[in-house]
């Protein structure tokens, strides 16, 4: 259920660790966060980890944050949201995207091509499945489409990963939920618009998704490893994952700060962005001592964000770990709020 102070909690797929997976989701669920994420890359299965998360939980809801488009057929997609919803008691939802280049042709061999297509396509056919149609085929062989064998007790939302204008559009066509990673702050006013669009395209309207950001966080007392972190995320995604995260910032007027984080290298991953790239630290992550870190998931919901989506540092210690979902947590937050409340009487 979402609240007006929902947080989601989320995993990259650099996050290889199992005994990490399972200890962030249960630790979420107690601290009251309100859904987890694993994002899949080319390490483990997501959603068998998803099945172990959910035989060790009972509330919290599960996903896929997210699963690329390229590495399964719309039927094994809805096969796997079917079984997950089942064994999770109805708390699973599906994050798809378009992934990349090197994940689309470096590990599933299959060419990257009109990436916005393939996800409406999967999209449309998941859901037509999971609703209990039969599958349009693309081949002409002849033989009759299937139905899926079970039907799920309830819809199972679907959200989408989305930063360019067109897939935004049809994220707002399409998704119940959008979930734009590393898109800055600032731009969230005009993904909200485009979002708008594509719900306005289908016949009739339909409601606008849930804004849900995923935000890398780097959350620490010692303000020198807060900005490591903080300068690690911007670093590491602008330099090794493509020109995607790059062409968004660019466009929404932070070309400079991106020009210099790429002219300092890799090697600002670990010294820190330069200071003329300061700017990205705050437009796209959650960092400092937890004072300052609370401050900016403030700061994203105020933006228009129904369920920010933090996402923890790959690799990290798992006290780290727990310390920055004990800061975060709403439970936390939900406690000073009624402790000024009785600070400042009824």
């Amino acid at each position: 259920m979402i609240t007006p102070r929902s947080l989601g909690v989320g995993l990259t797929p650099m996050e290889t660790r199992r005994d990490a997976v399972l200890r962030v989701a249960t630790r979420a669920e107690e601290l009251g966060y309100a859904a987890f994420f694993l994002a899949e890359g080319w390490g483990h299965d997501a959603p068998v980890l998803l099945a172990e998360v959910a035989t060790r939980t009972s509330r919290i809801a599960i996903g896929t944050g997210v699963l690329n488009v390229w590495g399964r057929s719309p039927a094994s997609i809805a096969m796997l949201a079917a079984s997950l919803a089942e064994v999770s008691d109805g708390r699973f939802e599906l994050g798809l995207g378009t992934g990349s280049p090197p994940l689309a042709e470096g590990w599933h061999d299959v060419p990257f091509r009109a990436p916005v297509r393939r996800l409406g396509e999967v999209t449309r056919q998941v859901r037509r499945l999971l609703g209990g149609e039969r599958l349009v085929p693309a081949a002409t062989g002849g033989s009759r489409p299937l139905r899926l064998a079970v039907h799920p007790s309830s819809d199972i939302p679907i959200h989408l990963a989305a930063l360019g204008p067109q897939a935004v559009r049809l994220a707002g066509e399409l998704a119940d939920a959008w979930y734009p990673f590393l898109l800055p702050l600032s731009g969230l006013k005009e993904g909200i618009r485009l979002l708008e669009d594509g719900a306005a395209r289908t016949p009739g309207g339909r409601p606008v998704p849930q804004i849900r950001p995923g935000i890398p966080v780097a959350v620490s007392s010692d303000a020198g490893r807060a900005h490591e972190l903080a300068s690690w995320w911007v670093t590491f995604y602008l330099s090794s994952m493509g020109p995607l995260y790059a062409r968004t910032l660019r466009d929404h007027g932070l070309g400079d700060a991106v020009d210099a984080v790429l002219a300092a290298g890799p090697a600002a991953a670990g010294t820190g962005v330069p200071e003329s790239a300061r700017v990205l630290l705050d437009e796209l992550t959650v960092w400092g001592d937890a004072a300052e870190a609370r401050g900016a998931v403030d700061r994203w919901y105020a933006a228009g964000a129904d369920m920010p989506i933090v996402v923890l540092p790959p690799g990290a210690p798992l006290d780290e770990l727990d310390d920055t979902l004990e800061t975060l947590s709403p439970l936390r937050v939900a406690g000073r709020g009624a402790a000024r409340h009785h600070e400042d009487g009824p």
